[in-house]
């Protein structure tokens, strides 16, 4: 068969079958409907005298000659699309555009607010929408567009290009002048506070039970929203990242400690689909967000241990 006789969106569409293993979602991915796909599927299969794919179970399942020539189909598109992608300079002082993140609640009390700052100085046009995706959706949400970029600590997503941010750990976060503030300084002072469990996070819920603290949860609540009050106006503690307890410790109604407990400290990375990775646009929001992680401050070498500030000027202080 010569090229000539090819249509390549039928080679779009054989990727992202390939790709998906499913007709109904390579046709969500490019935005067809699934007759649509199908039909060039049938196409393609007439031209290249294969049936490229059978049914197996659920989805579909490549024949050898699919393959074959899956590698070779990807890495065309790649190419091309990195070559269409190059030719677009991106100036963000013009752009008109909106970047998807993904980042939990937490995440963006601490980061969205100087990440804004730096986009509306930058590029006050572009818009920046905030999702929070069940970590077994945010590989495919990345490769398909639904997500430009995921932020945070994602031990499950691997299939995606990756830079690290920060180092960061777990601390444990209560109101100033809490009166076991000192005892949990010290691991074995913990049992000596009352706990809220925020049931969206599970890596505090697995530190709270791996330090044996789960019967000392007095509330547990879905998400992290009304924790800054319940904090403030009880004796209850929560368990948080340190990056966030520094936020609430500049306000002065909070103080957080860092004992010296095991598997505290976690790494927040940038996580990006590869295949996309050359657009102009999403290379100046990786580096917007590189250079704001690096004005956040990194927590102490592991087994320091440090009462946070009891008042905003302490708090200050604390900042350097």
């Amino acid at each position: 068969m010569h090229i000539n006789a090819l249509d390549l969106n039928l080679l779009r569409i054989f990727d992202a079958v390939h790709r998906h293993r499913k007709v109904s979602r390579a046709a969500e991915s490019l935005g067809l409907s699934q007759p649509a796909v199908s039909h060039s599927l049938t196409r393609l299969r007439l031209l290249l005298k294969d049936p490229l794919f059978v049914r197996a179970g659920a989805g579909m399942r490549p024949t050898p000659r699919a393959d074959q020539l899956a590698q070779a189909v990807a890495s065309a598109l790649q190419t091309l699309e990195r070559a269409l992608l190059e030719a677009d300079a991106f100036d963000p002082a013009s752009a008109q555009r909106s970047f998807r993140l993904h980042m939990n609640d937490m995440g963006e009390g601490v980061f969205l607010p100087g990440l804004m700052h730096d986009v509306r100085r930058a590029a006050p046009g572009v818009r920046v929408e905030s999702f929070q995706l069940d970590t077994g959706q945010i590989e495919e949400a990345l490769e398909t567009g639904q997500l430009d970029f995921a932020l945070g600590f994602l031990p499950g997503v691997e299939g995606t290009a990756r830079q690290p941010l920060l180092d960061d750990r777990y601390v444990v976060l209560m109101r100033a002048g809490h009166p076991q503030a000192d005892a949990a300084a010290r691991v074995e002072g913990l049992r000596e506070l009352d706990y809220i469990l925020v049931r969206q996070h599970t890596q505090t819920a697995g530190l709270l039970r791996r330090l044996g603290l789960q019967d000392k949860v007095r509330l547990s609540i879905p998400h992290f929203m009304v924790i800054p009050r319940l904090v403030a106006d009880t004796d209850l503690a929560v368990i948080v990242p340190r990056q966030t307890a520094l936020e609430f410790a500049q306000r002065g109604t909070f103080c957080f400690v860092e004992p010296d407990f095991d598997e505290a400290g976690f790494s927040v990375a940038l996580h990006w689909s590869r295949r996309r990775g050359g657009d102009p646009a999403l290379q100046w929001m990786r580096a917007l967000i590189v250079e704001r992680f690096g004005q956040l401050e990194a927590p102490p070498r592991r087994g320091g241990r440090q009462a946070a500030p009891r008042d905003a000027e302490a708090a200050k202080l604390n900042r350097g």
